[in-house]
């Protein structure tokens, strides 16, 4: 096997797949990265597999010989991370049964090596059997990820909940969730009535499923990294799926019961399908509301910034509605450490109260809400609290209240 091609393109596409390589990969080819050089089609694929997250990339270069080898990912990495950007050549020499294959970088007055092991012994990616497959507008699963992903949980003993639940009907083109039982973020993709009559042509089946958050952050850095740029014809046809007449970026989603894979341009990401009902989140939104306060989102963001520097252990702020002085005030108040206090102008509908929150949910939230102003909808101090962004994105969070401590 001998490669010649440019250091930036293979930092870049090695440093992506080796995210699904295992930190204690077993067996310990999963440690190592699947390099696959096509003389044919001059290029470069390299793959990755942690048993239940692939990852597959190429790219092009100059394929001198064709072959296969598979590399420590972590020392592969380190090595072509420090070479200088230019023309890197690796070639590897191998024994007649395999049994000691030698892989060499080489890039001006720099040369290693470092010891592979056989492709044979890492193993395929998972297919998917059936006929379900959606091409899925980039943007908007893009905008949908944004709005819920951070709210999916890290337990793995909710392992349901770890996911995101996207879904379409005939009501939404397109649903994300996310919960970890204490926060809940819901947002709905309304492609028919899109601004934009590209992106407003586009038709989804009717479909749910459950997929890893963690798989779902590499989807967005794929995406991100592929998609954004142009939704064009041009641009779809890049995206190697076939040019929409809209002309609007689209990638596939192929599934069947237990996996489900995403395909773009030259990356390719399998998961395993989370299996088992989804919460039936939408029992959780209240329908009605006793206050209602309306105020700037970036200067609510702020000012909790602010007051959470003095919450240091319990990390808890209190909010106070004052609908006759049209004040929302922001406290902190930790025993030994100090206190702050920060009030913003706000528009309240309802009686007085006072409500306490987890600094860090509330936050995670504020940052994702699309919008300049806020509405925030709730009931009594001890039931769950609802945000959403006055324009643009259709976006519902909602979050529980903690119990204020005297």
């Amino acid at each position: 096997m001998k490669i010649v091609c440019s250091q930036s393109d293979l930092k870049s596409n090695l440093a992506f797949v080796s995210r699904a390589v295992p930190p204690r990969p077993e067996p310990l080819v999963l440690g190592n990265v699947l390099l696959e050089a096509d003389e044919a089609k001059q290029k470069l694929t390299m793959t990755a597999f942690d048993g239940r997250l692939g990852i597959r990339t190429s790219f092009s270069g100059d394929i001198q010989e064709g072959g296969t080898i598979t590399l420590p990912a972590k020392l592969f990495n380190d090595i072509v991370s420090r070479l200088p950007e230019m023309e890197i050549t690796l070639t590897c020499d191998e024994s007649e049964d395999n049994s000691n294959l030698v892989a060499t970088l080489s890039a001006a007055s720099s040369k290693l090596q470092l010891n592979g092991m056989d492709s044979s012994e890492f193993p395929e990616l998972p297919v998917v059997g059936g006929e379900n497959t959606i091409d899925l507008p980039i943007t908007s699963f893009l905008e949908g990820l944004k709005g819920c992903l951070f709210a999916a949980s890290t337990e793995l003993s909710k392992e349901i909940l770890t996911g995101v639940h996207v879904s379409s009907s005939e009501a939404t083109a397109l649903e994300f969730a996310a919960t970890d039982s204490h926060r809940l973020a819901v947002v709905q993709i309304f492609l028919d009535e899109s601004e934009d009559t590209e992106a407003s042509s586009i038709k989804l089946p009717e479909f749910a499923v459950t997929i890893p958050a963690r798989a779902l952050r590499e989807l967005e850095k794929m995406l991100g990294d592929e998609s954004v740029s142009q939704a064009t014809p041009r641009a779809s046809h890049a995206l190697g799926n076939a040019p929409d007449p809209s002309g609007q970026a689209t990638f596939k989603m192929r599934y069947d019961d237990t996996q489900i894979i995403f395909e773009g341009s030259s990356r390719t990401i399998t998961t395993l399908r989370l299996t088992g009902a989804y919460p039936p989140y939408d029992r959780l939104i209240p329908s009605t509301f006793e206050r209602i306060v309306i105020c700037d989102r970036k200067r609510l963001l702020s000012s909790l910034e602010l007051v959470s520097v003095m919450a240091q252990k319990n990390n808890v702020a209190k909010f106070s509605l004052n609908s006759e002085q049209g004040e929302l005030t922001l406290s902190v108040d930790a025993q030994d450490v100090g206190s702050a206090k920060q009030s913003i102008s706000a528009e309240i509908t309802g009686e007085n109260i006072d409500i306490a929150f987890n600094i860090k949910y509330l936050a995670d939230g504020l940052k994702a809400l699309p919008s300049t102003e806020v509405k925030m909808q709730l009931n009594e101090w001890n039931l769950p609290v609802i945000f959403t962004p006055l324009t643009g994105l259709k976006m519902t969070y909602l979050v529980m209240p903690v119990q204020i401590r005297s």
